[in-house]
């Protein structure tokens, strides 16, 4: 490849990484892009996770052989069958050597290869009907993060000397693109993350809600939202002090997000203030108000806590059409208000109604009885 061509290539990569949204787009394009760059068949980018002592395999792209998978669960290998992550470059790279990639062959060491020779590459290439393969350490921070492997099917030309350079290029064009990733994943969750708490923040819940009432138009997903009102936090604040309060805020916290286990996929998230919520899609509305009653128990036992006020609404439920987020956010709202204005030990839950308890309605929202009868329950989110 001339070297117009190489520079062309090592562009492309970083726009395709720097394009990327998320980690998985921009694994998928650095395996791809070096698999381009380097006239492979098959790319793979792996890496080490120190604390499990194995090389994880992120993404695999191009001809697949048997087993493989694009982004696998679970493909790892123990460190100690590629030593050259650990061995190399702890002890050469660090002795003033440079983190080089090398050439692998099924036929065994390629002209050039430093020692080392690896048998289990070799192995694993002639299993999978592969030639040769070219393998380049990706060093971020300072240390090795991991690898890019290209290779290419029997047959095909062997990678040279030249070819290894290049890859190196490559590997640190790489890892800059893992690093940005990383850096903008990190801007990411903290725009939509709880300092606090951890949980989700109210960015995060409006994004979520409008995506999920989308779901719902377009396919008919159930949707639910749980919004509670943590008691008696001003008394703890005004008693025992903001560390107290911040201490009954990070518990209930963790009550919420453990509650939002029993629902698959729910978010957990801290609104603001005292005010936290659920947000469902896909279970059904008697999972949610169920999720919601343990909630409520839970929040009972919390020390210094003087329980939580809860409201739900789902659009399985009879509450009319729910064609905005605003919509399903006040209904949850005013069920909660009313839950609180109660004192209620258990959730109210808007368009529902026991024995002795009217349905949750908006002021906008015609009544579904015969009377005709409007009901008025605004929550503080209701204009």
């Amino acid at each position: 490849m001339g070297e117009d061509r190489r520079l062309v290539a090592v562009v492309a990569l970083a726009q395709g990484m720097a394009a990327a949204h998320g980690s998985r787009e921009a694994w998928r394009a650095a395996a791809g892009g070096a698999c381009r760059a380097l006239g492979g068949s098959f790319a793979a980018l792996s890496v080490w996770e120190r604390e499990l002592g194995r090389l994880k395999v992120l993404v695999n792209v191009g001809e697949l052989a048997e087993g493989e998978e694009e982004f696998p669960e679970d493909e790892s290998y123990p460190v100690h069958q590629f030593a050259e992550i650990t061995e190399f470059l702890h002890e050469q790279w660090a002795g003033g050597g440079e983190p080089d990639a090398w050439v692998e062959t099924a036929e065994g060491p390629a002209a050039g290869r430093r020692p080392g020779y690896c048998h289990q590459r070799v192995a694993a290439l002639r299993r999978r009907g592969r030639g040769c393969c070219v393998v380049a350490p990706i060093v971020l921070h300072g240390r090795a993060w991991g690898e890019l492997y290209v290779a290419r099917p029997a047959g095909e030309p062997v990678f040279e000397r030249a070819d290894a350079d290049f890859a190196t290029v490559l590997a640190a064009v790489v890892a800059a693109g893992i690093a940005q990733t990383e850096r903008l994943e990190e801007a990411r969750r903290l725009a939509f993350t709880d300092a606090l708490t951890g949980l989700a923040n109210r960015r995060a819940v409006d994004v979520r809600l409008e995506q999920a009432i989308e779901r719902h138009r377009r396919e008919g997903a159930v949707v639910s939202l749980v919004v509670c009102d943590l008691n008696g936090l001003k008394r703890v604040n005004d008693t025992h002090g903001h560390a107290a309060g911040d201490r009954l805020l990070e518990r209930f916290g963790s009550v919420l997000s453990l509650c939002g286990a029993m629902l698959p996929g729910a978010l957990a998230a801290r609104l603001g203030g005292d005010e936290f919520c659920l947000l469902a899609v896909g279970p059904p509305a008697d999972q949610v108000v169920k999720a919601a009653g343990e909630l409520c128990r839970r929040a009972g036992e919390l020390e210094l806590g003087d329980g939580v006020a809860c409201g739900v609404a789902s659009t399985e439920d009879p509450i009319g059409p729910v064609r905005s987020a605003r919509r399903l956010f006040r209904l949850a709202d005013a069920a909660q208000y009313r839950a609180k204005a109660e004192q209620a030990t258990r959730p109210v839950v808007a368009g529902r109604a026991g024995p002795d308890d009217p349905v949750v309605r908006l002021a906008d929202e015609p009544s579904q009885e015969g009377d005709g009868e409007r009901r008025r329950f605004r929550g503080r989110h209701a204009p």
